[in-house]
């Protein structure tokens, strides 16, 4: 097959086109070459601004298009319009975050939306990023009608995470002795292999599969608690504990999700943290364990050591706040 990935060199986009070149595909990355340029040299790219002109793809026809960047409606519209019906299949990476507050936990991919974004909303904020792609959802729907894939995810992880949300949590646990662990033991959270999640969109765009799938893991009752055991059990040298603190106590104290990624007491998505799994399960996505993606974590910042400093604070604040909360009467 001929597949056209928009954004392929970084993270999610990455893997992607690792995981398509790995099943015999022929792969064409659509990026501005800012990074990555030097990438996939087996793979024809085209350079140019999403945003901007988009006549490198005049005349081309592929098989699919796996569009991994695209956080405005306009953009959706952009791509279809150059394409002009030479797109193939449309695979839309969309977010979980796209929902309104579930009922419970456990709900499929038929719950309610949020309100759409308007389409010339121009920020891409915490609060437009929901709303913008339910906005592009619809539009990508309106333009490809039944050779549209929608994927949504919740927080994506594995090698190449540029955010390294997860992995700064890996790499603490590793270093072991006493963590601080924030929040509530039992706040939901799901985490998604960025490798499973790829391969799993090969196969779909292969059996030319149309719908909306969450590309979640591990279930819909699983927690911040069960997260941190999980790399516990999979990195932590021996004596490593967990010291659970209040929420409000570590907000008195200026300590926010900036600094502890993945922990956010007032996410207004919080919720979609709990989503189904199944149909992305039946329809093939198989993830690794958690505890799997921790250990190959580990092995990859070991190969490829991050640029740039840990999202997370330092352990000196640590031993400073874990040491507050010890004297705390």
């Amino acid at each position: 097959m001929k597949i056209l990935v928009v954004g392929g060199t970084a993270f999610v986009g990455r893997l992607i086109v690792e995981a398509t070149l790995a099943r015999g595909h022929d792969v064409t990355l659509l990026h501005r070459g800012l990074t990555g340029a030097s990438l996939f040299p087996e793979s024809e790219h085209l350079l140019a601004d999403r945003d901007g002109d988009l006549g490198v793809l005049d005349g081309r026809e592929f098989d699919a298009t796996i569009d991994v960047s695209a956080y405005f409606p306009r953009q959706v519209r952009s791509i279809a319009a150059a394409l002009g019906g030479g797109g193939g299949r449309y695979v839309l990476i969309s977010t979980c975050s796209v929902y309104a507050v579930p009922d419970a936990p456990g709900f499929d991919e038929s719950a309610e939306l949020l309100p759409e974004a308007d389409e010339a909303e121009t920020e891409c904020t915490e609060l437009t990023y929901g709303p913008l792609k339910v906005t592009a959802e619809r539009v990508a729907q309106e333009l490809f009608a039944e050779r549209v894939t929608i994927v949504r995810p919740t927080y994506v992880i594995g090698p190449w995470d540029h955010t390294r949300r997860f992995t700064a949590w890996v790499e603490r646990i590793a270093q072991g002795g006493e963590v601080l662990a924030p929040g509530d033991p039992t706040d939901s959270i799901q985490l998604i292999d960025g490798r499973d999640m790829a391969s799993w969109i090969v196969g779909l765009v292969e059996a030319d599969v149309s719908g909306s799938f969450h590309a979640v893991s591990p279930s819909s009752m699983y927690t911040f608690a069960d997260m941190l055991s999980d790399i516990a059990a999979a990195v932590a040298p021996h004596g490593t504990t967990f010291t659970w603190v209040e929420s409000s106590w570590l907000a008195a104290r200026g300590v926010g999700p900036e600094s502890l990624p993945l922990w956010d007491p007032n996410d207004p998505f919080a919720a979609a943290n709990t989503a189904d799994p199944s149909k992305a399960n039946l329809s093939g996505l198989a993830p690794r364990s958690i505890q799997q993606s921790a250990r190959e974590i580990v092995e990859h910042v070991r190969e490829v050591p991050p640029e740039g400093a840990s999202p997370m604070y330092s352990r000196e604040r640590e031993h400073e706040l874990l040491a507050l909360w010890s004297a705390r009467s």
